[in-house]
């Protein structure tokens, strides 16, 4: 698990209510990092999260479009109320995004599986956001709501390594 620290994550969300909560009252979800690329694990996260009624905004100054959804290089940039700041950044670049997270009004910043940055959970729990950390969003609703199985986790397809090359 990439982390900041050894911390015992003491200033994240963990519990299943509050997830469920958050998942449940949420309609707006920035992705931060989302690729266009399918074999991503962005990709498929937003992918699901769509298919299940979510508003996604991705956020990556590479692309103009993903999956059909105007794409933004900057949380800044977007126009609209967000709920969620969901990032799939490496942990080193996480503390960069917590202020915009705060200015833009978004309820929850969520650390992608694997991120763990209790510096950064802390400046946003301190700020009102409630943090997720280490956790998948679309993970967790499939686990939460119904709709989880083997398949959908481990696919062989999905994986956060960078491919070498695709043919």
């Amino acid at each position: 698990m990439a982390t900041d620290d050894h911390s015992e994550m003491k200033n994240a969300t963990t519990d299943n209510t509050t997830i469920r909560k958050i998942l449940d009252e949420s309609k707006t979800i920035a992705i931060v990092g989302l690729s266009g690329n399918w074999y991503r694990p962005s990709f498929f996260a937003a992918k699901y999260l769509l298919e299940r009624g979510f508003n996604v905004v991705p956020v990556n100054p590479n692309y103009e479009e993903i999956l059909g959804q105007k794409c933004y290089p900057n949380l800044e940039s977007i126009p609209d109320k967000v709920d969620v700041v969901d990032l799939f950044q490496k942990v080193e670049q996480v503390p960069k995004f917590v202020q915009p997270a705060i200015d833009i009004g978004a309820k929850v910043l969520w650390l992608q599986l694997g991120i763990v940055h209790e510096k950064a959970a802390a400046q946003a729990h301190n700020a009102g956001l409630k943090v997720v950390m280490d956790r998948c969003m679309k993970i967790e609703y499939a686990r939460l709501f119904g709709g989880l199985n083997w398949a959908g986790v481990n696919t062989g397809i999905i994986s956060a390594k960078r491919p070498r090359r695709l043919p």
